[in-house]
């Protein structure tokens, strides 16, 4: 499976869709260190600071946080419907826990020290900007934190910049 790289004013996609249905994976790390994913259905695609960006939310519990902190780039991968059996066992399982990539069979790929998968078929390379906590203050409708932070483990935001597209050819 080979890739070809592409604008980001290529992007065909629909951003609904590709997050929260098809769901994608969040990867941080490199082949040196080590990397780990996990699996995302909150994001968002956009312009930020006149740059294009990606939006990610990451609770602090995650064992990929900690590589996505210790690292400039991460990637996120999108997979065609054949991989939602794979994407859900990845959200389940901790890779402090076990070998899930392997166990999930996906194949680890590097490129400029950030690892994506070969088997995605979309693959946006970004580089962090910005990153700041969820705060329970912050909330105007209070039924979201209700319903979303029950146990008061608030995600953290994080903004980036989509510095490279690979697709499947």
């Amino acid at each position: 499976m080979s890739f070809k790289k592409i604008a980001v004013e290529e992007l065909t996609c629909n951003p609904f869709t590709m997050i929260g249905k098809e769901w994608m994976l969040v990867t941080a790390g490199n082949e040196k260190k080590g990397y780990n994913t996990m699996t995302a259905s909150w994001g968002g695609l956009g312009i930020n600071w006149n740059k294009p960006v990606a939006t990610i939310y990451i609770r602090p519990q995650r064992y990929t946080k900690k590589f996505l902190d210790e690292e400039e780039t991460f990637s996120l991968c999108v997979f065609d419907e054949d991989y939602k059996k794979q994407l859900g066992y990845l959200g389940r399982v901790s890779g402090k826990d076990e070998d899930k990539i392997q166990k999930a069979g996906i194949t680890p790929q590097f490129i400029d020290d950030t690892t994506y998968f070969a088997e995605a078929k979309l693959v946006l390379i970004c580089k962090k900007l910005y990153q700041a906590p969820i705060l329970p203050e912050g909330f105007l409708d209070k039924d979201i934190d209700a319903k979303n932070y029950p146990q008061k483990d608030y995600h953290d935001l994080y903004i980036a910049e989509i510095i490279d597209v690979l697709k499947r050819d």
